[in-house]
């Protein structure tokens, strides 16, 4: 909430510094569209991309693990191997006997 006000704050003081240059004997529309990108727009954009740079950063971790959890195969039950110890790919049956 802060930064919607500081960012209020700092577009108020560029936009009465552009109309102050608009409306001033030598200026012009030209000369106050600069004022309000130089002073206004321009500083805005560069500290909300700052002040956004955690949040981002977080988003881009949690969406790496997510990316990372859907990668990994799930754990068989029962730690992957069947009952009586033999691997799942492992049948018995088709092994001859010893006997």
């Amino acid at each position: 909430m802060w930064r919607v006000l500081i960012v209020l704050g700092w577009l108020y003081v560029a936009v009465m510094m552009a109309l102050a240059q608009a409306f001033h004997p030598e200026g012009g529309l030209l000369s106050a569209a600069f004022v309000l990108l130089a002073y206004g727009l321009a500083p805005v954009a560069l500290i909300l991309y700052v002040l956004g740079t955690p949040a981002r950063r977080q988003a881009r971790r949690a969406r790496e693990q997510a990316e990372q959890a859907q990668q990994q195969p799930a754990p068989a039950p029962g730690g992957g191997e069947a009952a009586g110890g033999a691997a799942a790919g492992d049948d018995a049956s088709a092994r001859p006997s010893g006997g």
